[in-house]
């Protein structure tokens, strides 16, 4: 049975019994700042298991596509060592919204495994939570699990609610018991029964992993029924297709084979069994799936980890002795085997390709002079008798040829080397401070203020009447008061001007009363939520106490927000013409000019820029009014903003 055939059947028959077939969502979890890359099936649902959203169905079933090579779920470098990680997977799964639980589930799960995929029931092995009666009678009762092979999984330690066998969503939030399905090889396959000192060989392998959320913990670790008990359960498709397939490893099913066998011809090996073909047929999915779903590689966040996995593939290639850009040739490959389960991986074969190549052909510029350079000090360990590498070393091929630390430690794991990460990391941070002691950036920093923070009224009100000097600082000082002449940053309880942040330059405008005047040529924070005016005394003496009037340079704001309006329509406008992978890298807005960094995988031709310019341009001309609404984040999403990964609203 292929791969596409399990997943169908996986879906087709959980269809049969009243769930809807949902779509796999995003490698990009949507408003979940929580999480790097969706890892698991659940991940969509998560705000329905809160309570927090409402599908019109209580049953649902999908194939996931996962990625774990990042954050705290990453199995990058594990992968090409073990039989079964992955950077990326699919995720069988089966889902209850407060309908049905334990028993139906149990029920379907045998009713797969046995009737439709045809498993042994005398090879099948479960596990409960150890004070799960009601899941082990099920088992036993009315599945006829013989008792020996229903197994009690718990905490040694004593802490009762902390288990294997326990699921939990974080520290507070749903949680319930799990029990899972293992595939015993047989005899002949070294390894033990879960539980037992052996547990982690490979005779018994995991398929299998259904969780009953039936509490929900709070902040002190008290458990309480859940008004709507419910149902998440898991299945590794690689797995089952290996178990399926009567192979052992993963990589020996037919989706892999294939992708061994194109990259076997890429790089010219013949030895369909060596490790880096496997390496290579597990990154090609990853890296294009991510592409597919908008991630570019970068220097950091996502986009950093699909550069790590391109570079760790690229680097494999590079070992089996291709020496040129090859790995963009496997998407055609990988299109062929998930195309018709992944449509949107068809649709997007020519600019995930074109993407993969320009950044092989980046980095092997570099590699050549890197590699050679890591194994000279390779031979030089070698010949001392060392096993560490220097960190000093490694973060100079991470500076110069962008090999990134992972990569260098899988080069050095392979001749049992190991690499110093406290002197890589201490580098690292040098390095950081030095730009930041370069940086070119304005920063009121340094400037010590313990009082009340600043409350902003700039989106009401271009002045405030009866705005409080609370602190002067004049040379970075603290002081009473400033004279005419002096240079100096005012903190007001209340202000309207803006200061600078998100990209856009702060305000100018006046601070004043019947014996002073404080000119502000610039407006920036001396914390986060506390505003620093910058300027000059141009008459009298301002002091600690005094009450001024704030007034803000007007038509230079009204200037700086329409650039700032701008910025919204291009990039709304980029990302309808060359994609939505499209997503704002930084910007500057003033009263003069906008500027918009983006990141794509190609320079925009001129009908491109056209295209955009005409966009934006009919916008402007519809003249649409302006309105200022401040409301809960959800509903700013619902009705419509955009909320990009790590942004803070």
């Amino acid at each position: 049975m292929k791969a596409a055939d399990i997943r169908e059947k996986f879906l087709k028959f959980f269809e049969s019994k009243g769930h809807t077939i949902v779509r796999s969502s995003s490698l990009v979890p949507g408003n979940d700042p929580t999480l790097l890359f969706t890892n698991s099936g659940m991940v969509q649902f998560k705000d329905v298991f809160l309570g927090t959203e409402s599908r019109p169905y209580s049953r649902a079933t999908t194939s996931q596509r996962s990625v774990r090579a990042g954050g705290k779920h990453n199995d990058l470098e594990n992968v090409g060592y073990t039989a079964r990680h992955h950077t990326f997977f699919e995720m069988l799964g089966n889902f209850s919204f407060g309908d049905y639980f334990k028993r139906d589930a149990i029920h379907y799960c045998w009713e797969l495994l046995t009737k439709v995929y045809g498993l042994p029931p005398e090879k099948l092995t479960v596990t409960v939570y150890q004070e799960d009666d009601e899941a082990f009678a099920i088992w036993e009762n009315e599945i006829g699990v013989p008792k020996e092979r229903i197994i009690r999984i718990g905490d040694n330690k004593g802490a009762r609610y902390a288990s294997d066998n326990f699921w939990t969503m974080g520290d507070t939030g749903p949680c319930g018991p799990c029990s899972e399905v293992f595939y015993d090889h047989g005899p002949e396959v070294w390894g033990g029964p879960p539980g037992s000192p052996e547990e982690d060989g490979d005779r018994f392998i995991e398929i299998w992993n259904l969780v009953f959320m039936q509490f929900n913990r709070d902040a002190q670790g008290n458990m309480t029924k859940l008004p709507k008990q419910s149902v998440d359960t898991g299945m590794g498709l690689e797995r089952l297709a290996a178990v399926l397939q009567h192979v052992h490893s993963n990589y020996e099913i037919d989706l892999f084979q294939a992708l061994i066998k194109a990259a076997s011809r890429e790089t010219g090996t013949p030895d369909l069994t060596n490790n880096s073909l496997k390496v290579i047929a597990d990154h090609i999915r990853a890296c294009s799936f991510l592409i597919v779903d908008g991630v570019i590689p970068g220097n950091e966040g996502r986009g950093y980890v699909l550069r790590r996995i391109v570079r760790r593939a690229i680097r494999h290639g590079y070992k089996l002795g291709r020496k040129g850009a090859f790995f963009h040739k496997l998407v055609a490959d990988l299109v062929e085997e998930m195309g018709a389960a992944y449509p949107e991986l068809k649709e997007a074969q020519t600019r995930v390709t074109n993407v993969l190549k320009q950044e092989e052909e980046r980095f092997f510029e570099t590699i050549e002079h890197g590699m050679a350079m890591l194994e000279t000090a390779l031979a030089e360990l070698d010949a001392k008798g060392s096993k560490q590498l220097d960190g000093e070393l490694a973060f100079k091929l991470h500076d110069t040829f962008g090999f990134p630390l992972d990569l260098t430690a899988d080069v050095c794991r392979e001749r049992g080397i190991t690499v110093d990460e406290t002197a890589f990391d201490e580098a690292m941070a040098r390095q950081r401070e030095q730009a930041r002691s370069a940086g070119k950036f304005k920063s009121a920093q340094g400037l010590e203020y313990a009082g009340e923070k600043t409350t902003f009224h700039g989106y009401e009100n271009e002045f405030f009447d009866d705005a409080k000097i609370v602190a002067i600082y004049v040379d970075g000082a603290s002081v009473k008061e400033a004279q005419a002449g002096q240079q100096a940053v005012v903190v007001l309880d209340h202000t309207p001007f803006y200061a600078e942040s998100g990209g856009q330059a702060g305000d100018q405008g006046v601070l004043a009363n019947a014996a002073v005047r404080f000119a502000v040529a610039d407006t920036l924070k001396v914390q986060s939520d506390v505003v620093g005016h910058h300027g000059s005394v141009e008459q009298g003496t301002l002091k600690v106490g005094d009450v001024v009037k704030a007034e803000i340079d007007t038509t230079r704001r009204l200037r700086t927000a329409r650039n700032h309006s701008a910025t919204h329509l291009m990039h709304r406008a980029l990302r309808e013409v060359l994609g939505g992978h499209v997503q704002q890298k930084g910007s500057l807005v003033d009263p003069d000019k906008t500027r918009f960094d983006f990141a794509h995988n190609a320079p925009m031709t001129d009908e491109q820029i056209r295209r955009v310019e005409e966009i934006v341009n009919a916008e402007v001309l519809a003249n649409a009014p302006g309105i200022v609404r401040v409301m809960p984040y959800d509903e700013a999403v619902k009705g419509g903003a955009m909320a990009l990964f790590g942004e803070k609203y």
